[in-house]
């Protein structure tokens, strides 16, 4: 895999971003299920209550402006707009109950919804 020139306010050098054990266990066992891919994506998007959402998807080619990570065997990729808003994270994976899925702890964020499925910086 190749990573590409990235030319950026936030450098891969100074990007970070830390996934808990349990966050690389079940991102490496997504992968593995699939059985392809370069790793997983972290983003942001427009949408939710308070403004943004996480992105977690399979990547399969690089854009231009990617940051390629690896943390401890797991191939992450953030894209430039995203790398502002993600510099700093914490992506941990929880079961609670019947509930699980991804949380995360960002410092850039400003506020939350109740539900914690968006944010706002």
């Amino acid at each position: 895999m190749k990573t590409p020139e990235i030319s950026q306010p936030v450098s891969k050098e100074s990007l970070n971003i830390t996934l808990t054990a349990a966050a690389q266990n079940r991102m490496k066992l997504f992968l593995a299920k699939r059985g392809k891919g370069l790793g997983i994506r972290l983003g942001v998007q427009t949408s939710g209550c308070s403004g943004m959402t996480y992105v977690i998807e399979f990547v399969d080619e690089l854009e231009e402006s990617d940051q390629v990570l690896d943390i401890n065997g797991v191939t992450v990729v953030i894209g430039q707009k995203a790398a502002l808003y993600l510099n700093g994270i914490v992506v941990d994976y929880q079961k609670q109950g019947l509930n699980e899925g991804f949380k995360f702890e960002n410092p850039n964020a400003t506020g939350e919804c109740g539900c914690g499925e968006s944010f706002t910086v």
